[in-house]
């Protein structure tokens, strides 16, 4: 059987046992299409070359420790790697502090926006918006309720309290635990929500 006609869970398989050129089969079968994607993305050739690269090295791992789950949307699970360098890759560039080396003290004038955000700023402040709503998911509902309130519908505590029938105290440990159960999941699994 051809190799260009094998399923894409069946050459997964081939390659965790050995046969290297099944993942080259998985590549070459993607490559356009993924690679076009991330050069739509970041506009450069080197860097989406880089990121390309990255992408393969993190399945390569991924596949390698048996944590993919093979749901038959292999491309999909491989555009979102791709999808989250980048975005962690524009993350990096925005923390990059410039300072005039002439003089050694802050110049306020280095991080005041002169601009709307880029493309790239509104990606990654998408991004953050979908992470974080994965996240509140997770959360029981009586935490959920009260940071949607809280945070979506602006009410305060004591409104909180009024409308879900609770002390304040009980409204505002809810808002506590939620905010603990938050930061444990997003230390669990490395999300970066900053722009």
């Amino acid at each position: 059987m051809s190799l260009a006609v094998v399923a894409e869970s069946e050459l997964i398989r081939n390659y965790l046992n050995g046969d290297h050129s099944s993942l080259q089969t998985l590549v070459e079968r993607h490559r356009s299409r993924l690679y076009s994607y991330i050069m739509l993305l970041v506009k450069d050739k080197q860097l989406a070359d880089d990121v390309f690269q990255d992408t393969y090295v993190k399945v390569i791992n991924t596949l390698k420790q048996g944590t993919y789950k093979d749901e038959g949307k292999f491309i999909q699970w491989v555009m979102r790697i791709a999808h989250n360098l980048v975005i962690d890759h524009f993350r990096k560039l925005k923390k990059v502090n410039f300072v005039d080396s002439r003089n050694n003290e802050y110049d306020i004038f280095d991080s005041i926006r002169f601009t709307d955000p880029s493309i790239e700023e509104q990606l990654i402040t998408l991004q953050i918006h979908q992470d974080v709503k994965k996240l509140l998911d997770f959360l029981p509902e009586e935490q959920r309720e009260v940071l949607h309130l809280r945070c979506y519908a602006g009410l305060s505590f004591k409104d909180i309290a009024e409308q879900t029938d609770v002390s304040i105290n009980t409204a505002l440990g809810r808002m506590r635990y939620a905010l603990i159960n938050l930061r444990k999941m997003i230390a669990e699994k490395q999300i970066v929500l900053t722009v």
